[in-house]
């Protein structure tokens, strides 16, 4: 018999079923959110080469992966459109044009799937930009905060008529969330949520990301999205958000910015998201491609710390693949 006395966190580690009696943190399918990209021109989807498994998509392979996801649980996506390149000019506005490509495929899943799915919609410009900013430039090359609002308002508009649940401005402009929430009820559209971009920093956790919407930017946007040496902006940031009418505000990336993630979930009032970025993803893929990490676990195990940190939602890649194992 040892003469060191039995330690009660071991006791209730001892079997799968006592690991699953007591834990803290619980992840679901529901809790996740798929993004997704809908290429205007594609004859069939096209896998992006830093992210292994997940494509631009044609509007068929866009119902087909929608369907995927939600058998196995994830009922909502947020979509984002990939122009074609000579439908990109300084202002990106085929972002507000009904025949184009993201109010399109938000028109289509909507017609395919009704209230079965919860789409949400980035409302940003730099997809749609000849410069790949995220909104309006001045002859010297800076962004415009209140002309890129304005457009932003239209584009939210537009993204409401075509089907589209939550809007979510992503350009960290000043007053966007007021704006958009004043122009959605104007015109009748108080049903539309607004998910904000509340904490999005410069990061160069985004770089996969930019092949997969054909990213036409050259320099930074580290005037406008946040400087990673900063957690108390976040904080004012999240908290003007909701004043002006976000219904959830978000952290992006993730793992980097658990602390900001904890923070504001400690405070907010309305739900938190975070959004597993481009770069966390292609990390993990590689890191299993390699044979390096075990990567079913450590997608699983980086989703659980966002709960953990106090995510309500949580935007990721992997949705589809870790619903499956969730179920």
């Amino acid at each position: 018999m040892s003469s060191f006395p039995a330690r009660r966190p071991r006791r209730l580690r001892s079997t799968p079923q006592m690991r699953n009696l007591v834990a803290e943190t619980t992840l679901r399918p529901s809790d996740l959110i798929l993004p997704m990209f809908i290429a205007d021109g594609l004859d069939e989807p096209n896998e992006i080469s830093s992210m292994p498994g997940v494509y631009q998509h044609t509007f068929d392979s866009l119902c087909r992966a929608t369907e995927e996801a939600l058998e196995a649980g994830v009922t909502c996506v947020d979509l984002f459109g990939v122009p074609l390149e000579k439908d990109k000019d300084a202002t990106g506005s085929v972002a507000w044009n009904p025949d184009g490509i993201l109010n399109r495929g938000i028109a289509a899943l909507r017609e395919e799937f009704g209230d079965d799915l919860i789409i949400m919609a980035d409302t940003c410009l730099d997809e749609f930009t000849s410069h790949g900013h995220c909104g309006v430039l001045d002859d010297q090359g800076r962004v415009l905060n209140d002309e890129s609002v304005q457009l932003y308002q239209k584009m939210a508009r537009s993204q409401a008529e075509a089907g589209a649940q939550i809007i979510s401005p992503s350009g960290m402009m000043d007053g966007q969330v007021a704006a958009i929430r004043a122009d959605l009820d104007e015109a009748g559209r108080d049903d539309v949520s607004i998910m904000a971009y509340s904490a999005k920093y410069a990061s160069a956790f985004f770089g996969p990301f930019r092949e997969a919407v054909g990213s036409s930017l050259e320099g930074d946007r580290r005037t406008y999205q946040q400087d990673p040496r900063n957690f108390r902006e976040s904080l004012l940031e999240a908290e003007l958000d909701i004043e002006e009418g976000a219904d959830f505000v978000m952290v992006k990336p993730g793992l980097p910015y658990l602390d900001v993630l904890s923070a504001i979930a400690e405070t907010s009032s309305v739900p938190v998201a975070v959004y597993q970025v481009s770069g966390e993803y292609a990390m993990i893929k590689a890191g299993a491609a390699n044979g390096w990490v075990d990567g079913e676990a450590i997608m699983l195990e980086s989703l659980t710390a966002f709960k953990r940190a106090g995510a309500d939602q949580i935007l990721t890649y992997f949705a589809t693949e870790a619903a499956r194992l969730l179920k």
